[in-house]
């Protein structure tokens, strides 16, 4: 049990990577709330962890809304009186090319930086009071190397490595480590987003894209929430202010 007592929040917990780690979270001992914008997904992924003899409960929220986000916070702040682990996993694939509207940029912003930037100031003091807490973010290897699908996502999830070691400058005084993962191609249910193409054009495009990888293939989203246990939990108590790319060897190239 190495979450044992904790309490955790994770954003976009009820599919993919964010649903990978809210079950392992549980597994492990921690009190997981399911943050996701789809009640009927995380109130099952809820029942998943509470049927193993977990402990989880959801919380229905849309990122975009800053004053929902601060609602949040205060109540975890007043059930728990802490938060141990904050896993900002939310994220979008977004507009791809470069013609995209202003609308589409903006929700990009909104949902792969603001919303997370935001909800981690909310939780300032609750983190504080864990006095050994986690905040992971989840990034991506396109912002480290470049999108040919997306220069929004890429100049989004760039920032989000900037950012985390800026926060995790600003908060270690108070106990507090900020880390980020950097996934490569993740089989989860957003992948198709970002080939923007139909079902088989988006077979071919994925197949050639894994060629690329020296490991020959895309990432389970349970890989991901394995080096998500390790930044969350006392394996990691020395660590702060990283990006670990999770990728298949992709970014060594």
């Amino acid at each position: 049990m190495k979450l044992n007592n904790k309490v955790a929040l994770v954003t976009a917990g009820a599919s993919g990577m964010g649903r990978a780690g809210s079950e392992l979270f549980a597994a492990e001992g921690a009190h997981v709330i399911v943050v996701d914008v789809n009640a009927e997904a995380a109130t099952e992924v809820v029942k998943g962890i509470t049927d193993k003899g977990g402990s989880a409960r959801a919380a229905v929220v849309d990122v975009r809304d800053l004053n929902a986000l601060k609602q949040l916070a205060d109540e975890v702040m007043a059930e728990h009186g802490r938060v141990d682990i904050l896993y900002n996993n939310v994220g979008i694939p977004g507009a791809a090319g470069l013609d995209l509207t202003p609308e589409e940029w903006d929700t990009g912003l909104e949902i792969n930086g603001r919303a997370s930037f935001f909800l981690s100031s909310y939780l300032t003091d609750a983190l504080k009071a864990s006095g050994n807490a986690s905040v992971i973010f989840t990034s991506s290897t396109s912002g480290l190397i470049g999108s040919p699908f997306s220069p929004m996502y890429s100049f989004t999830k760039g920032g989000i490595i900037a950012l985390v070691r800026s926060m995790a400058l600003a908060m270690a005084p108070d106990g507090i480590r900020v880390n980020a993962i950097a996934p490569g191609s993740v089989e989860t249910p957003g992948l198709p987003g970002f080939f923007r193409a139909s079902p088989e054009e988006t077979e071919k495009r994925k197949a050639a894209f894994f060629a690329q990888i020296p490991l020959g293939r895309a990432a389970q989203p349970e890989e991901i929430a394995q080096v998500a246990l390790f930044l969350a939990s006392d394996m990691s108590s020395f660590v702060t202010g990283v990006t670990i790319p999770v990728d298949g060897g992709l970014t060594a190239k």
